[in-house]
């Protein structure tokens, strides 16, 4: 299964009628976490008028929390949540910030600009899609690296780490769903003489079809 999240933390600030909101985000995976997040934005911004939140966790997005912080019901923590759910993303955590400039902005105001705040927070920070995958790790003679490294080429398969000892070790990083395709051609290229292994299945950042691990 994939899904989309928050690729890196990130902060934007705009002002609106001489109020200043700041959008902060960052990718999380558990309550405790969205919480420790909203605490430091709130000792970071201790003066404040609102810090607003929104979060959403799990890859079904089964948790999900909103808090308006004191503006009128509905014209805050919620536009901040319909951004997040609009976007498709989970396992992330959003503050926008309000210090008031004396001008009321009424309840389509408010909304526009929570909402404004937690879209510029969220494009700042980049959408990432998060897929099932494992490290597969090819031990090959080295007289068949080169026929490794076209065919990799060939399909955009990116080669993570080359390892030389009595054998060569290449190491990629591949999504459930190809892990057999790759293995396949492998065997092809190499009449079968091509040693597999697979690491755990777990998660990976995906980019231009190129896996990342999480640090």
């Amino acid at each position: 299964m994939a899904y989309l999240t928050i690729k890196d933390e990130a902060s934007s600030e705009f002002e609106e009628k001489k109020s200043i909101f700041i959008g902060n985000v960052r990718r999380i995976y558990n309550e405790d976490e969205a919480k420790k997040f909203i605490n430091e934005i709130r000792s970071k911004h201790r003066e404040a008028t609102h810090n607003v939140y929104a979060y959403i966790i799990g890859e079904n997005m089964g948790i999900q929390r909103y808090s308006d912080d004191g503006e009128p019901q509905g014209t805050a923590g919620v536009p901040v949540l319909d951004v997040v759910k609009k976007n498709s993303i989970t396992d992330i955590v959003v503050v926008v910030t309000r210090y008031f400039g004396g001008t009321l902005l009424g309840a389509g105001g408010l909304v526009r600009a929570y909402s404004k705040g937690a879209s510029e927070a969220i494009k700042k920070g980049g959408i990432v899609e998060k897929v099932k995958g494992c490290a597969l790790y090819i031990t090959i003679d080295y007289d068949q690296l080169g026929k490794i490294q076209y065919i990799c080429g060939q399909n955009y398969w990116h080669i993570e780490d080359t390892a030389y000892t009595d054998k060569v070790v290449v190491k990629l990083y591949c999504e459930i769903s190809n892990v057999e395709k790759i293995k396949n051609s492998i065997v092809e290229s190499t009449s079968g003489k091509a040693i597999f292994t697979e690491s755990e299945k777990e998660y990976y950042f995906k980019l231009n079809n190129r896996l990342f691990a999480e640090c």
